[in-house]
């Protein structure tokens, strides 16, 4: 079945005895000075001038390559026009418009496809087995006088939900973006990528066998909690160790070694404390950084003031170390060679590949015929 187009003219706890106790409410009293959950929301949206139209989100084709074309997931996609740029200000008389995806020919408009009568195509709360190559075929006659003629316009749809590291959910030169279904109450976003923050620091010790290292190993954590619990944010101590560190011109010193990541806790449904893109995970990360940053740069000025003796636990000046843990979720992996116009996107894993499990990339597979496909 071939729609026909109509013709249209273009138009516009409790304290610790001792030193101990002072230097735990000293960190007590920095951890509530400091701002917990303040910034400043941001818009989501994402823009790229590279095939769209300034007036709309709207991706015009080729006939050429295929043009890619990235929709976040559980988002509307653009207007996928089955048109070129040559053609976009020309007159079509009589014009057919014939889309075929990877289901075969697309007649007809159901709950998550829509095809308008000028032949754009656009999908509904986009999903990761909605990715593939998608061409539509174009007949029109340029005169009334001519012969008809004819184009196959190509796509590749593709569907990413977050992008790596520092670059939040920026497109460097994004085809296309997803548009959020204002018709329908939001639905969680898939953890395409999961990111953490490893922060490394250490402290000057009790002797490495004192309960006063456990001690304050659990208030620290209680207060660093609190300090990102307003960015939905979680705290976890991955190592905790003490060792015997020869210091220049400073002798053996005991020295903990802590290692402890903070995660993005995603809000339950209907529960959500953040606001529209606030609620990004890696600006979210971004300011729990900066907080914890803050925080131990407050207690090296606060100790700095303290007359001798120092306490025994303390932190030691310069050690936070901070670096990003990211992993795409199963079935989902980074390819810049293969999406150079989305570098930094956990993309959708294409037939022929696979990714089993939280990792980067994804990995060959013959057998893996289909998107997203998470076994070989």
């Amino acid at each position: 079945m071939r729609r026909r187009g109509r013709r249209r003219r273009p138009g516009p706890s409790s304290a610790l005895a001792g030193s101990q106790g002072r230097l735990l409410g000293l960190a007590l009293m920095l951890a509530l000075g400091l701002p917990s959950g303040l910034f400043a929301p941001k818009s989501a949206n994402v823009h790229c001038s590279s095939g769209i139209d300034p007036n709309g989100v709207k991706v015009v084709g080729s006939t050429n390559l295929p043009v890619k074309v990235y929709v976040k997931m559980n988002f509307n996609s653009p207007r996928i026009l089955c048109i070129t740029s040559h053609l976009r200000n020309s007159e079509l008389i009589d014009p057919i418009f014939q889309w075929h995806g990877p289901g075969g020919d697309m007649v007809t408009e159901n709950q998550t496809v829509k095809i308008t009568p000028t032949g754009t195509l656009l999908f509904r709360q986009f999903k990761p087995e909605m990715s593939g190559v998608y061409t539509c075929s174009l007949v029109f006659k340029p005169t009334t006088e001519q012969s008809e003629k004819s184009y196959l316009i190509k796509y590749v749809l593709y569907g990413p939900a977050h992008l790596l590291g520092e670059l939040g959910i920026r497109l460097e030169c994004g085809l296309a973006l997803g548009v959020p279904n204002r018709s329908q109450p939001p639905r969680p976003k898939p953890p395409s990528l999961h990111q953490k923050q490893a922060f490394i620091v250490r402290y000057h010790a009790a002797p490495c066998n004192s309960i006063y290292n456990t001690s304050f190993e659990k208030k620290l954590l209680q207060i660093l909690s609190k300090l990102v619990v307003g960015l939905s944010c979680e705290i976890a101590l991955q190592t905790s160790e003490c060792h015997h560190v020869k210091m220049q011109r400073a002798g053996l010193q005991n020295v903990l070694f802590f290692t402890f990541t903070v995660s993005s806790l995603e809000p339950e449904k209907g529960k959500s404390t953040c606001e529209k893109s606030a609620c990004d995970i890696s600006r979210r990360l971004r300011k729990a950084k900066d907080l914890i940053e803050k925080f131990f740069n407050q207690q090296v000025q606060v100790l700095g003031k303290q007359k001798p003796p120092l306490p025994e636990i303390y932190y030691i000046e310069g050690t936070l170390q901070m670096v990003w843990i990211n992993r795409c979720a199963p079935g989902y992996g980074i390819n810049p060679l293969l999406h150079p116009d989305c570098p930094h996107c956990c993309v959708v894993c294409s037939p022929g590949s696979y990714n089993p499990r939280e990792g980067v990339h994804c990995l060959q597979c013959n057998k893996s015929l289909a998107y997203g496909s998470k076994t070989c």
